[in-house]
């Protein structure tokens, strides 16, 4: 009788192991919806905008430098920063496209 309960109560006491691995599950779950994923829109997103890049655009890089594009390469863009001067700046540089005649506005 009493080995009997003995291994009734070792029984019990076995917790289930979806239950041990639910707290991961839901972790994991957590960090995609508010860590990976809106991380991966915002790379798409200027990952999109750096490809649709044209002469005459008006930019911020991420520097905070403004400046219109002038000439465009596979990896650089060179922007007329004001005063004739001319500066190159890798695409992946460029954080924000302005609207047209926002320079001339400042």
């Amino acid at each position: 009788m009493l080995i009997s309960s003995a291994f009734a109560a070792d029984q019990a006491a076995q917790p289930n192991p979806v239950m041990q691995f639910l707290p991961l599950v839901v972790i994991f779950v957590v960090f995609y919806f508010l860590i990976i994923r809106p991380q991966m829109a915002r790379s798409k997103g200027q990952r999109k905008l750096q490809e649709s890049l044209q002469k005459g655009d008006e930019v911020v890089t991420a520097s905070g430098q403004l400046g219109k594009v002038v000439k465009l390469s596979a990896q650089y863009a060179t922007l007329d920063i004001g005063g004739g001067s001319e500066s190159i700046f890798q695409r992946a540089a460029i954080q924000i496209v302005l609207p047209k005649g926002t320079i001339k506005d400042l």
